[in-house]
């Protein structure tokens, strides 16, 4: 005979002892019914099962039963093989709204973490144990401060090239304003941001990224031409928020700009995830997969800020954008009344009354398009390119080094380091000889 072993609850073990007592005369029903807070009827109840059963009278009766709303074997074994193939590095909250967007079903976070555990399948990301530091408060309006900067990540895993992220997030709000990929960070992606920026939005009133050279000049002795201006030659970038009225923020720490940390950190998770999903290769793919995620990231974990009335304000003409947010350069007209950037050499045509412009300081401006354009004095000039850039190169890779700088020298030509024939040092010991003999009377003579 097998004995069986049952395990009783607290209040299960209360309801024993004082039962037993009934049993045994000690008490009678009607005490044990106050004692246990339950009818009399149900106390003659207890009694007759325990006299018939015995203490497994007194266990739930659903005690060992499957939950009739359990989720279905078939069902947790799919879930657990989406997770581990199709949906492989998705956390358990993406993961929940891709069953229920993807796969039709619909289920809470905690069921689906709760069988990810039961078989073994853990979270894709450790948490760093947090280190203490103070919070700064989110703006009150939206508009008052955007937080730029560049993700570099595998984003297209080994399907594609190396891409960076381009992205601005309104501090208030935590929604994605602009965003973009990019081959590389550099001046001409952060000039797609802005643009996009002030067409959709307006001007923000100030605007938060990293001490990159893009956005702030490297650290050297100011020239004389600085001294006399009172400030340092500004990059393009600042050159743009200068005409706009934004006021540039440096950040001294990544965790200074931490809104748009953490939003590379989840973009490297879901974005990669949508990446993946949607089979993307090539620069082109990651822009049209990031056009449809930003939406709906935005739906998802966008807030409102603590004043309704916005700060934004009012964005240039379309032409007044397209003049700020491009590159633009000073030169000097050549007598054959040329100027030129990089490979590309413009003619200057003659201007009223046959006027020749050489010698004149003109304003070259490159933008997003690759188009050039030259302005004398606020006017455009007509001109007509001699010399265009080479097949397969970037018309304006979005660097222009300062006047100063040693990249815009023209190369010196190597120093020799071996003296020529008639360098002194090779007459060295012939001279010594010469003295040493003329010390013991002998003369030269030398013939013509």
């Amino acid at each position: 005979m097998t004995r069986e072993t049952i395990t009783l609850t607290q209040k299960e073990q209360q309801r024993t002892q004082v039962l037993t007592q009934v049993q045994h005369r000690a008490l009678d029903a009607g005490e044990a019914a106050q004692l246990l807070g339950l009818s009399l009827r149900h106390v003659r109840r207890l009694l007759a099962r325990l006299r018939q059963l015995g203490m497994a009278a007194l266990t739930h009766g659903n005690r060992g039963r499957a939950s009739p709303r359990r989720l279905a074997d078939s069902i947790r074994q799919r879930i657990c093989t989406l997770a581990r193939t199709t949906y492989a590095g998705c956390n358990d909250h993406h993961l929940t709204e891709l069953l229920a967007d993807r796969e039709g079903l619909h289920l809470s976070r905690p069921l689906v973490r709760l069988v990810l555990r039961e078989a073994g399948i853990g979270s894709p990301h450790t948490r760093r144990p947090p280190r203490h530091r103070r919070r700064r408060d989110r703006m009150p309006q939206a508009g008052l401060l955007v937080q730029m900067d560049g993700s570099q990540h595998a984003w297209l895993e080994s399907r594609g090239p190396r891409l960076v992220l381009l992205a601005a997030i309104d501090d208030a709000t935590g929604r994605v304003v602009s965003a973009c990929f990019r081959p590389q960070e550099d001046s001409h992606g952060y000039f797609l941001l802005l643009r996009a920026l002030l067409r959709r939005y307006g001007i923000p009133t100030a605007i938060y990224t990293d001490r990159h050279t893009l956005f702030q000049p490297q650290r050297r002795t100011l020239s004389l031409a600085e001294q006399l201006r009172g400030h340092r030659d500004r990059t393009q970038l600042s050159r743009a928020f200068h005409e706009l009225g934004i006021r540039w923020i440096p950040a001294h720490s990544p965790q200074a700009k931490g809104r748009i940390e953490r939003l590379f950190g989840t973009f490297q998770d879901r974005l990669v995830s949508e990446l993946r999903l949607q089979h993307a290769r090539t620069l082109a793919d990651a822009q049209r997969v990031l056009r449809a995620f930003l939406p709906r990231y935005n739906a998802r974990f966008a807030r409102s800020p603590a004043e309704p009335q916005p700060a934004w304000r009012p964005a240039p003409s379309a032409a007044d954008v397209e003049a700020i947010c491009c590159f633009k350069f000073h030169r000097t007209v050549a007598n054959d009344n040329t100027v030129r950037l990089q490979e590309r050499l413009l003619l200057l045509r003659p201007g009223p009354g046959g006027r020749s412009y050489a010698h004149a300081r003109v304003e070259l401006r490159a933008h997003l398009d690759g188009t050039l354009r030259v302005y004398y004095q606020g006017q455009r000039l007509a001109v007509r390119t001699v010399t265009a850039a080479p097949a397969g190169s970037v018309a304006l890779a979005g660097y222009a080094p300062p006047p100063h700088s040693k990249h815009s020298l023209p190369p010196r030509a190597p120093r020799s380091s071996t003296p020529a024939a008639t360098h002194p040092w090779r007459r060295y010991d012939e001279t010594a000889r010469r003295k040493q003999l003329q010390a013991q009377g002998v003369t030269f003579s030398f013939s013509h």
